[in-house]
């Protein structure tokens, strides 16, 4: 649904996704930091949905006013879980899942497009999931620097097969003004699965060039578009 408010808010919450822990998010906080805003970022454990929402709102509950979240890959589930908490005022999605009510990660993957790319995911070892760190910069930064990206992918954080299949009970994008950056080189999540959960969210669509890790490697956009958000959302 589109935004209805030009109050805006001063708050930011940033979640990240699977794989990853929030230091990804360094660029983009200090940009968001430096417009003024108050920014908090959300260190997920990542084993199951449901801590995950709790974690998150907790950090909704710290902040001062109207609050918008930001969330990438999996961290799009988070927020569409935790959004609905009445402190938040809108959505932004970074490359991020979107699901509707029943849905999870798990869900959402199980039946990828022909000629989709497919994550090199390894299989689970003791219930947690890992990527290919031989593959982790071609499949999700390939725009991002190589020694970065390394740094990425040997500090990949386990990722819960429970996390994966956490459903939604109700999704706040129904009820709370979105945006969404599409990634156009992401392969990770299709760029048809993008632009399909994001229409379906009625979100306020940006497509940028980049990789999963778009908000690793062109932070500007990002902090633009959040920037954008926090401008137009509704009270």
């Amino acid at each position: 649904m589109p935004a209805t408010g030009t109050r805006g808010t001063k708050s930011i919450v940033l979640v990240h996704g699977g794989f990853v822990d929030g230091s990804g998010w360094a660029a983009v906080y200090r940009i968001s930091k430096n417009d003024g805003f108050d920014v908090a970022v959300v260190q997920n454990p990542t084993l199951s949905l449901t801590d995950d929402v709790s974690v998150t709102r907790r950090a909704i509950a710290a902040q001062r006013g109207p609050v918008l979240l930001v969330g990438h890959s999996y961290g799009g589930a988070v927020i569409t879980e935790a959004g609905t908490d009445p402190n938040v005022g809108g959505l932004v999605y970074i490359a991020a899942f979107a699901p509707d009510r029943g849905e999870s990660v798990s869900s959402l993957i199980k039946d990828p497009p022909p000629g989709a790319p497919v994550p090199p995911i390894l299989p689970a070892q003791d219930g947690y999931l890992a990527l290919d760190k031989a593959k982790f910069r071609a499949s999700f930064a390939a725009d991002v620097d190589a020694d970065k990206a390394a740094f990425m992918a040997d500090s990949q954080v386990p990722w819960g097969v429970e996390a994966l299949a956490g459903a939604v009970t109700q999704p706040a994008w129904k009820t709370k003004p979105s945006w969404y950056l599409v990634a156009t080189d992401d392969r990770m999540i299709p760029v048809a699965a993008q632009r399909a959960m994001s229409k379906r969210a009625g979100s306020i669509v940006v497509e940028k060039p980049g990789s999963h890790a778009i908000y690793v490697s062109r932070p500007d956009d990002v902090a633009a578009l959040i920037k954008r958000a926090a401008k137009e959302v509704a009270h």
